[in-house]
């Protein structure tokens, strides 16, 4: 049995559609069902209930797929393994980072590593932290990188660097009197928030807590996705906000946004999260310790 019908099999499995399975592998519609046939014939049953144009996995289906995963999983890290051993250091590992991490850390990071390893493709996805930790989890993405503190005992979470959040308003406003704000003074203005699940709300929802406020006393007249969203309302003249320190050199520079720190600071990290499985494949292992280097000089 050639490992193509298996591979032809489980993504059929993992769809349940030959239409949607022919477009992922780059195959014909008929030669789909032929590998499937193929596979059916070797194991003289049938894999798939075909009824209205739907199709389902049989039983014998659902105890092949069991098998189809491990095997297509060994087999990767067989071909892993392979360009270990071989000094083999190209393809394709898929990073994910909140939203704040993506624009303002990883463009210098991603473009060292693309310097060091030209024949590595990198694939990024963008979210909040709540969605980038599912990916992990998942298995959508090899390598995430959040803000805050992530719980899931199924994850490996490592400290990537630390970052400090500010207060950040427009110039001439009346915080720009004072070397630092106390966190009571943020319930005086209208204060732009982020999205829920954003690692930066829940952070500041945290040093609210600790410091005996809550955020629902906020006057938050609506919340953002995105930190460059926040920046431009400030700018604006909307409200104020907090917003990472990182995220504001060149407003400042500029002198269109101040800032000042908390008193006392809010401080967070930046997380790297990953799976916790033993194998990796070495183009993931050589990105990763090429980010906490990088991390390590940043701090």
């Amino acid at each position: 049995m050639s490992d193509r019908r298996l591979q032809v099999f489980h993504t059929v499995a993992e769809v349940l559609s030959f239409t949607k399975a022919a477009e992922s592998l780059n195959m014909s519609q008929p030669a789909v069902t032929h590998q499937i046939r193929q596979l059916e014939a070797d194991f003289n049953t049938r894999l798939f209930d075909r009824t209205n144009n739907r199709i389902s996995l049989t039983a014998a289906g659902e105890q092949v797929l069991e098998y189809a995963n491990k095997i297509i999983d060994l087999y990767g890290e067989m071909h892993e393994s392979v360009k270990t051993l071989t000094g083999d250091t190209s393809g394709l590992v898929t990073l994910g980072a909140s939203t704040t991490i993506a624009e303002y850390m990883l463009p210098g990071l991603l473009g060292d590593f693309r310097k060091q390893f030209p024949d590595v493709q990198v694939r990024l996805r963008v979210a909040n932290s709540d969605a980038i930790v599912n990916l992990v989890a998942d298995n959508s993405i090899d390598l995430g990188v959040v803000e805050g503190e992530v719980n899931n005992q199924y994850l490996k979470v490592e400290e990537c660097q630390p970052d400090e959040l500010r207060v950040v308003f427009p110039p001439e406003h009346p915080l720009a009197e004072h070397k630092s704000v106390p966190p009571q003074a943020l319930l005086d203005y209208p204060f732009i928030f982020r999205e829920d699940g954003s690692g930066t709300r829940s952070v500041i929802a945290s040093y609210l807590d600790a410091n005996g406020l809550d955020e629902d006393q906020l006057n938050r007249p609506f919340e953002l996705g995105s930190t460059e969203a926040i920046k431009g309302s400030v700018q604006a003249g909307m409200g104020i906000s907090i917003v990472s320190r990182a995220a504001l050199v060149k407003e400042e520079a500029l002198g269109v946004l101040f800032s000042r720190p908390l008193k006392p600071a809010m401080m967070r990290s930046f997380y790297f999260v990953r799976q916790r499985q033993q194998f990796r494949a070495q183009i993931m292992e050589e990105l990763y310790q090429f980010a906490r280097n990088y991390c390590e000089q940043a701090s």
